[in-house]
């Protein structure tokens, strides 16, 4: 079983991504500030929370000793500090100055890799501070990154859905494209599977994105025989864009959260749900199982992070909080007697299930059809089912209105219908940006800075995801 035993809410936005070493946690946020607690009673450290970043903090992580804390921001830089004291310890500059989206260390702590909104990604020396190599993909933001156990391989995500191999001197070995509508995150299992030969090595790589989906791949290289990215399944179980996944320090689960508010953990070896985990109000952002430990973290835009312990000494699968369920609409008669049965009312059971009540016929019904055609007398049953059903329509249309923010035009702030890429890299709605350029205003909305190039390119991936949505959610 799964038990939440703490809730951390001392940030002031979004929990963007938090990370475990093995005696602290550490949680970075919006409101650019990086806090760091003890894991013995989650207490918060007396030189939290740690300042520097003048913009939104994305990334966070320990190196592999746990004795250095990097953080990454939109402000373009990368920052290292002393876990245990807070001492700033030194500022590397994104070559560009590009917002740095992602960071992660070398398993021997001799590199941090950093990745960036324009694409770039560097190799810093951890010890020297310096750049030592540097590289870079066309299509996208780099939003994921992970380095293999041994160390010998870097592999980047991107917005626009690759997944890219470097060896360790960034030389690009592979690119492939993994997920249609872009990736949000990619991590290796700590264990390597069985059956390498001849000194080859294989290892498990899961990837998640905007589609929805998880998926899982394994990977091998050696300087002689090569690289190899092999596809090997797709996890799936939530119903949104997967915004984080993790292995846990055993490589024998993988947890994940996404914008449908849900954090799900699998067992890798069947491929199962074993929990579903749905305590957040809003997007699940970052999750991170601690080393050695069974102890699982998970943040959210609901400005929370909530920290789980796990008992596997009593397996089994199923959920804490409210269940997963799939759309009301979409509920069967037994889920809807399941429903009828939680409101109190298991008397009314058998009528719905003789006149075939299933979630569409549920959320259509009035007081004329709940007294003439499933002759309910009670005036009171009548009111309780009906003020039951108004609230799950709440809920459906609450679900309904949740657009995603990367669906928003940020001129007009509506659903965009025919949405253009900027030479500032964001997206807008073609009709306001053409207007914003006829009014003469050569500047970036959003970034207020001189546009290159009054080019404005189709984005047609953005317009598939929003068309996706739109059927989804508006039936």
């Amino acid at each position: 079983m799964v038990k939440l035993i703490r809730t951390l809410a001392d940030h002031g936005d979004d929990v963007s991504c938090c990370a475990f070493s093995s005696s602290l946690l550490a949680t970075c946020s919006l409101d650019k500030t990086i806090r760091l607690y003890s894991l013995s009673d989650f207490s918060e450290l007396p030189h939290s929370p740690l300042r520097f970043h003048t913009y939104a903090v994305h990334c966070c992580c320990f190196s592999p000793s746990g004795h250095i804390l990097a953080s990454c921001s939109t402000d373009g830089t990368t920052v290292l500090w002393s876990a245990h004291s807070g001492q700033f310890l030194t500022v590397m500059e994104q070559p560009g100055g590009s917002p740095v989206r992602v960071c992660c260390f070398s398993p021997d702590s001799a590199y941090l890799a950093s990745g960036a909104a324009d694409g770039s990604v560097v190799l810093w020396n951890a010890q020297s501070y310096k750049l030592y190599r540097c590289g870079g993909v066309k299509d996208g933001s780099l939003v994921a990154c992970a380095f293999s156990p041994d160390g010998s391989l870097l592999v980047t995500g991107s917005s626009g859905g690759d997944l890219t191999a470097w060896d360790n001197r960034m030389r690009c070995l592979h690119n492939e494209k993994a997920h249609d509508l872009g990736i949000t995150c990619c991590d290796f299992s700590p264990r390597p599977l069985s059956g390498g030969e001849q000194g080859l090595q294989f290892y498990r790589l899961a990837s998640c994105g905007q589609d929805c989906e998880i998926k899982l791949w394994v990977v091998s290289f050696t300087p002689v025989l090569g690289f190899e990215l092999k596809y090997k399944s797709t996890l799936r179980g939530h119903c949104a864009p997967v915004l984080a996944c993790a292995f846990s320090y055993d490589g024998q689960m993988l947890v994940s959260g996404s914008v449908d508010k849900s954090v799900i953990i699998y067992d890798i070896g069947t491929q199962s749900v074993l929990y579903t985990l749905t305590q957040h109000t809003r997007y699940v952002t970052t999750c991170a199982f601690a080393p050695n430990t069974l102890l699982l973290a998970t943040g959210s835009m609901d400005k929370t992070l909530n920290i789980w312990e796990l008992d596997l000494e009593t397996p089994c699968q199923g959920s804490t909080g409210d269940q997963q369920k799939p759309l009301i609409e979409d509920w069967s008669e037994e889920d809807v007697s399941t429903w009828l049965r939680a409101q109190g009312l298991e008397e009314l059971v058998g009528v719905f299930q003789m006149n075939n009540i299933d979630g569409k016929e549920l959320l259509h019904l009035t007081k004329e059809s709940l007294a003439g055609d499933l002759k309910i007398e009670s005036l009171g049953l009548r009111s309780k089912v009906l003020r039951s059903v108004e609230e799950l329509r709440t809920r459906m249309d609450s679900l309904s209105s949740e657009i995603p923010d990367e669906f928003v035009c940020p001129i007009t702030r509506e659903i965009m219908k025919d949405p253009v890429i900027a030479s500032d890299g964001y997206s807008y709605e073609r009709e306001a940006m053409e207007s914003w350029i006829h009014k003469k205003k050569r500047t970036s909305p959003m970034t207020n800075l001189v546009l290159p190039s009054l080019v404005l390119t189709p984005n047609r991936t953005l317009k598939m995801a929003i068309n996706r949505w739109l059927e989804t959610h508006q039936k």
